[in-house]
């Protein structure tokens, strides 16, 4: 029940930020740390997505933190969201060859992120970890139907279908969840410092 309510207020926040950098954004397109939290409330979205929609959020994401980047080349956390959002979309795809472009394209973003920023520890694991993540998916990609079970849209009731999910969504977790919660984090941090409410949108009218 916690964790039901810490994702529901997860969810409202981000919703919350995502509405508030569409908003700053009709004002001030060229903002770079706007584009910066449009993107990372984007990205956090999307994990609350049936696969389809969350493979679309991601390149919601994807467009608007390398918006932020023309504007601001050496602006690191656009740099390190942009590598996660790769890594993301590395992971959703089952095709190798294909997700490897990605991971090759977070790589990258990852170490202008450290090249921009050498001392956070951060961007210095998130790079470490690139290296490994062809591996990870091909491990996770192994397990074929489960995963598509996992990930497929809509609720189901057999029991085998969500012994399957949760069997996924753990091994998920303990691959990316420190990656997902580094994202939150930073994006709550960043809001917190724009003198944004910490705490969900305000009670509807």
């Amino acid at each position: 029940m916690v964790d039901m309510q810490s994702d529901f207020d997860r969810l409202l926040f981000f919703e919350h930020a995502r509405k508030n950098a569409e908003t700053t954004y009709a004002k001030d397109p060229l903002n770079a740390e706007n584009l910066t939290k449009w993107g990372g409330a984007l990205l956090e979205l999307s994990q609350f997505q049936p696969l389809n929609e969350s493979k679309k959020m991601i390149s919601d994401a994807i467009s608007k933190l390398e918006e932020a980047l023309e504007v601001n080349p050496q602006k690191h956390d656009a740099n390190w969201c942009l590598g996660n959002a790769y890594t993301s979309q590395g992971f959703l795809n089952p095709d190798e060859d294909e997700a490897k472009i990605y991971f090759d394209k977070a790589a990258q973003c990852f170490q202008n992120a450290v090249e921009a920023d050498p001392a956070n520890e951060l961007y210095q694991k998130s790079f470490e970890v690139s290296s490994k993540t062809p591996e990870l998916h091909a491990q996770i990609h192994k397990q074929g139907p489960v995963v598509q079970q996992a990930m497929g849209p809509g609720p189901s009731t057999s029991t085998s279908t969500k012994a399957a999910k949760k069997k996924t969504s753990d091994l998920k977790y303990d691959i990316m969840g420190w990656v997902i919660l580094a994202v939150g984090l930073v994006a709550w941090v960043g809001f917190a410092k724009s003198n944004v409410p910490p705490q969900a949108p305000p009670p509807p009218r």
